[in-house]
């Protein structure tokens, strides 16, 4: 089963350069801890799990200065499970893995299998809660086993498509920021003969910085080929806004995202806030509230989860934490925590509980 997960790294490992004026740098994040999950198919279990609090990456990216303010790009990502050395995805380097230009008067480009930007508006902004209260397990999934998602692990994992989804064979364009804003868009072919649209997938985003505060808005929209040969595409679109405001050591955070799958006419919406507390330059506190709605076709299900972490730095590259998630859903839905990969993982009942300690180092 593959975890997609999140994906804020800064690289920082310069391994040489092939050329004057070009360096290639090498960077790495791995996580790994036990988690015990109170009701996983009926049973509770306590087991190894990892890439939960950031993914487990390994990637290498490189620049050339092309002169006149103008570079030459590129990243080879991959994720992998810690516990079996295992790839998450088809492919070695099947995450964020590009070539591009970037300029610092007309923008950039970039082709390849690209994070569309409910990721990049969103999370990867710091306008995404799940991030600050401990990871992949605060991020929506809920009652929702009906979504049917298609080319997903359980059909409505990380339906929101905020922890990091490639898109394939794509282009990608990011602004300039200007006053503090800066926009961006996607197109991903679908290289169906006779059919323009079949199989494609398209991105947008808006957002805007300003000392403390940022903002951020999303929509996409993927077209999934049918089950079988002559069924319909089906569309599934997601949309989504988020903020979060700085007050000295405290990080605060808010967002909205949806999702409907256009064949079925599933949909559900999820709100979140959270705060992160840098106690001490060594301690730090984050937690998080949110609220997931379905329609009809869900069963108008709904939940409530909370999630906390606490994280205690080693250095700046290592830190261990503890944290905990809880959910509860609507009498007779079946509770589903994110980044718990097997279908029939969600509870037997409305509640769902899990409680982690857990390893982190980046290099």
């Amino acid at each position: 089963m593959r975890k997609r997960s999140i994906a804020l790294v800064v690289a920082s490992l310069p391994i040489g350069s092939a050329f004057a004026q070009s360096n290639v740098t090498m960077y790495g994040l791995i996580d790994g801890g036990v988690s015990y999950v109170s009701n996983q198919g009926g049973h509770s279990v306590t087991k190894f799990d990892d890439g939960i609090y950031t993914p487990n990456l390994f990637g290498i990216m490189g620049t050339e200065d092309l002169g006149g303010g103008t570079k030459a790009i590129f990243k080879l990502e991959n994720q992998f499970q810690l516990g079996t050395g295992a790839i998450e995805q088809q492919g070695l380097f099947g995450r964020n893995t590009y070539v591009g230009l970037e300029s610092a008067h007309f923008g950039k480009v970039t082709l390849g299998n690209l994070y569309d930007f409910m990721y990049t508006s969103l999370t990867e902004a710091g306008n995404a809660p799940g991030v600050f209260s401990g990871g992949l397990y605060n991020f929506p999934a809920g009652p929702f086993q009906k979504l049917n998602l298609p080319q997903n692990p359980t059909g409505w994992f990380d339906w929101s498509r905020t922890t990091g989804t490639p898109t394939s064979n794509s282009i990608r364009y990011e602004s300039p920021v200007f006053a503090g804003v800066s926009a961006g868009a996607l197109y991903s072919p679908g290289g169906v003969a006779g059919s323009f649209g079949s199989n494609s997938g398209m991105s947008f985003g808006l957002n805007y910085a300003a000392g403390p505060f940022g903002l951020g808005a999303a929509y996409t929209q993927k077209k999934y080929p049918g089950s079988t040969s002559g069924s319909p595409q089906i569309p599934v679109w997601n949309w989504g806004v988020g903020a979060h405001y700085v007050f000295g050591p405290v990080y605060t955070v808010a967002d909205f995202v949806t999702v409907h799958n256009s064949f079925s006419g599933a949909a559900a919406y999820a709100g979140q806030v959270a705060a992160s507390w840098q106690i001490t330059p060594a301690w730090s506190f984050g937690a998080s509230y949110m609220y997931m709605k379905g329609n009809d076709v869900l069963d108008n299900n709904h939940a409530n989860q909370v999630g906390a972490t606490l994280n205690y730095s080693l250095s700046k590259r290592t830190m261990v934490y503890a944290e905990g998630v809880f959910q509860r859903a609507n009498s007779g839905a079946q509770a589903a925590i994110n980044g718990i990969m097997d279908a029939a993982g969600s509870s037997s009942t409305a509640s769902q509980a899990i409680a982690r300690v857990g390893l982190r180092t980046a290099f």
